[in-house]
């Protein structure tokens, strides 16, 4: 076990390592970037820790660096994709090779912490984030290419299912709050929003972007070769973006009115998808 532990500890070396040398040849791109002179002081401060021997008891702020290196490293990664709007040539492979970026602080968390909750190591801010940018590039990839039926068909199943996949497990990170669990609030809009859920604007623009991928998802369904998986499929489509906008719009024309919130899309799609 202890031998178990050094090697996925020599593992998380490496990658802070491997990320230190990625991180210096996206600046040569761009010195002056935000994120990449954000990752690179954390990448020093990591790197000074192995250096020094690498003895600490506080696995959990060291993994919780490492995510913050890996958001922000991929961060300007996507910005260039969308920039570039997605070029067909390797959008697919960077794409993947993103999601498998942004999923790994959740797989070294659980090897390295097995005893303890992902959330309890990573906290829950970061591992929200982790989903939500996974689901949210999905989403940006899909509202650039959209309208291209065909592509919509040929990736549904790879790309629209699991951004809502990533962008609901966003939403269900934290409980939503239950107002009878000796819970006083004395704010009845901040009370409203709490019982649903909604803990940030980031939340309700998941909600929106939840409704309008169950929406493409069911526009561009090729209904000629339905099978029962198909229905079942679009059905569920269909129930997820009827159930995520019906709140959204309830937050935004109730606690929120007057804030900016637009709702005429999502009604729109409301009454398509009902």
């Amino acid at each position: 076990m202890a031998d178990d532990y050094r090697r996925q500890g020599f593992e998380l070396e490496r990658r802070i390592f491997e990320l230190d040398i990625k991180c210096s040849s996206l600046r040569a791109e761009k010195q002056d970037d935000d994120y990449l002179q954000n990752a690179s002081a954390i990448l020093d401060k990591l790197k000074s820790y192995y250096r020094q021997g690498g003895e600490s008891s506080n696995l959990s702020k060291l993994l919780q660096d490492y995510t913050q290196v890996i958001l922000d490293i991929t961060f300007y990664e996507e910005n260039k994709l969308v920039d570039q709007e997605f070029p067909e040539d390797c959008s697919p492979f960077k794409i993947q090779q993103l999601l498998q970026d942004l999923t790994e602080p959740e797989v070294m968390a659980g090897r390295l912490a097995p005893a303890q909750e992902v959330q309890s190591v990573l906290g829950l801010e970061l591992l929200e984030c982790l989903y939500w940018r996974r689901g949210a590039l999905l989403y940006m990839y899909c509202h650039t290419l959209h309208q291209r039926k065909q592509w919509i068909k040929k990736n549904k199943d790879t790309f629209l299912k699991e951004g809502v996949r990533y962008l609901m497990r966003m939403l269900q990170v934290r409980n939503s709050v239950k107002l009878n669990d000796g819970v006083v609030l004395h704010d009845p809009a901040t009370a409203s929003f709490l019982s649903e859920g909604i803990f940030s604007d980031t939340h309700l623009l998941t909600m929106m972007y939840i409704g309008e991928m169950c929406f493409w998802a069911v526009k561009y369904e090729d209904c000629s070769a339905d099978t029962m998986e198909r229905k079942e499929d679009r059905l569920q489509f269909r129930d997820i973006g009827t159930q995520i906008l019906n709140k959204y719009v309830l937050a935004c024309e109730g606690p929120l009115q007057g804030q900016g919130w637009n709702t005429e899309n999502a009604k729109e799609i409301l009454s398509i998808l009902q």
